[in-house]
């Protein structure tokens, strides 16, 4: 008896043939209870780890997206190491904030949908497809949202047709804004804004932008409890990474730490950071 042609290793026909070049869509017409919004929960208040605080900012020549460490569940510290910012692709990443493990499980997801975009249609999204199909997923989760699990991420990348790092925020219905010059999601970030409104300026340089990320993600720990600074004593600093022309590349151990000690060492002499000019 011959093999199917259209079978190979008992897949499904179906599953060798491109169709959608939305690895997302065709998971939702072949297995919908995969995809993180279908997921059928238990009823009331479901407790989870949540990350916080993720910060981001242009300059020219590229974008910088950072976020601090630190898990709660409650009033508790459920982890001090998580990472949060990872590559979306070669020319963006995601940071997350919201419940931690649909965060990391939809980066996955956004990051698998990316790729198989690439493979069936031979060619990457536009920065703003890529910010559209994060959206959607988002709007997905909806009803996980209501029930107090919702994620809440921020985008950012390198726009090779304009030649520019932007970045996109997000509401939990999916809604997209496009910011401008810098940018914060989760509980810290109304004190990270503040912070990098005073301080941002457009003509920052990369060291200085990355610079800036961190100076926020301290004030933003100042003020928020389920934010975390820079931990010394475990060597957990925050997580910073820079997308430019030539792709996504994340500070090293030793750079975030040198960055994070310095910072550090400035504010055992301005415990309130640096101060921004009057006029």
């Amino acid at each position: 008896m011959e093999a199917n042609p259209r079978s190979i290793g008992r897949l499904p026909a179906a599953f060798l043939t491109p169709g959608s070049s939305s690895f997302i869509d065709f998971l939702a017409g072949h297995s919908p209870e995969m995809l993180p919004g279908n997921r059928k929960l238990p009823e009331g208040i479901v407790e989870a780890p949540h990350g916080t605080t993720i910060v981001a900012a242009t300059f020219p020549g590229g974008v910088v997206l950072a976020g601090d460490r630190r898990a709660t569940m409650g009033n508790m510290i459920a982890q001090r190491d998580i990472e949060k910012v990872f590559p979306a692709d070669e020319y963006s990443a995601v940071g997350i904030a919201g419940t931690a493990g649909l965060a990391v499980e939809m980066v996955k997801l956004f990051q698998l949908e990316l790729e198989h975009f690439e493979k069936v249609e031979g060619a990457t999204l536009s920065l703003e497809g890529k910010a559209n199909r994060l959206s959607t997923m988002i709007r997905s989760n909806l009803g996980m949202a209501m029930q107090g699990l919702a994620v809440v991420p921020l985008f950012a990348g390198w726009d090779e047709g304009r030649e520019k790092g932007r970045i996109f925020s997000y509401d939990v219905t999916g809604g997209r804004s496009e910011e401008h010059g810098y940018a914060a999601t989760g509980s810290g970030s109304i004190f990270a804004r503040g912070s990098m409104k005073k301080l941002y300026r457009d003509d920052l340089t990369e060291q200085q932008a990355t610079t800036l990320v961190v100076q926020a993600l301290y004030d933003a720990a100042d003020d928020d409890s389920a934010t975390g600074g820079p931990d010394l004593a475990r060597r957990i600093f925050p997580i910073v990474t820079v997308i430019t022309d030539e792709g996504f590349r994340r500070l090293t151990e030793t750079e975030s730490s040198d960055l994070a000690r310095s910072i550090t060492e400035r504010r055992l002499e301005q415990p309130d950071g640096p101060r921004a000019a009057l006029l």
